[in-house]
């Protein structure tokens, strides 16, 4: 499954004291999110790899990567001269993302949390990581995000997403869901926010990113209901 060490931090229950949430039951989370998203996964794991820039030949992390939908469709886009590997903190998720990508020979998974990266120093052209910053707690988001700035070749994308409700019923699931994330992350840092929408608004991250070292940073929509922030890592001369 994996060579990585055991993480230092005290799992409760399924929430990590330092890796925040852990999604355990990759089953439910996939039925889960197909209702969330109407059905519209594969429509939408489509419109993140194209915005991503991950090309054929390329190297693609993919941080946070649950069941590994994203990770399969980023694999089938670099094709079987490229590589993808998809980390993610919960065993379970790892577990089932390898069981189902058997036949995907340039894709693995390794058990590992977003701050505590062990993959190699510039070593990827994309990095993606979508619907998992909310669930990592708030002190550790600044760590998370220079880890994938870390692992990144100069001149690559890193791609963030999260929920970017536009609607009222939309908007009323998301801050539901947000507060159960924010009670097992105890996310009430000086970034918390005291609405769940906000709080999951993946532009909060944008003066991060900079502080970071990444250069253009660049926000879009896709559907359904996500937001996207486009990074580059510059290329020093």
């Amino acid at each position: 499954m994996t060579k990585n060490a055991p993480q230092s931090s005290i799992r409760q229950g399924n929430h990590d004291t330092e890796t925040g949430v852990l999604l355990t039951k990759p089953r439910s989370y996939r039925t889960f999110k197909a209702l969330f998203l109407l059905g519209r996964g594969r429509r939408l794991n489509a419109a993140l790899v194209a915005l991503s820039g991950a090309a054929t030949d390329h190297s693609v992390a993919d941080i946070g990567c649950g069941p590994g939908d994203l990770a399969r469709a980023l694999a089938v886009r670099v094709g079987p001269g490229g590589r993808v590997v998809g980390v993610d903190p919960a065993a379970e998720m790892i577990d089932y993302a390898s069981a189902h990508s058997r036949a995907t020979t340039n894709c693995r998974f390794e058990l590992g949390s977003a701050q505590t990266l062990t993959l190699p120093d510039a070593s990827f052209d994309v990095v993606t990581s979508t619907f998992a910053m909310h669930h990592i707690p708030e002190q550790h988001r600044r760590a998370a995000i220079a880890q994938m700035f870390r692992i990144l070749r100069p001149g690559g994308t890193l791609l963030l997403a999260d929920t970017h409700p536009t609607g009222p019923v939309l908007s009323a699931v998301v801050r539901i869901m947000a507060r159960f994330a924010a009670r097992r992350t105890h996310d009430a840092g000086p970034g918390h926010h005291a609405d769940p929408v906000v709080a999951v608004d993946i532009r909060r991250y944008r003066d991060l990113l900079t502080d970071v070292g990444f250069g253009e940073v660049a926000f879009h929509t896709v559907e359904p209901a996500t937001g996207v922030l486009l990074a580059t890592k510059e290329i020093r001369r």
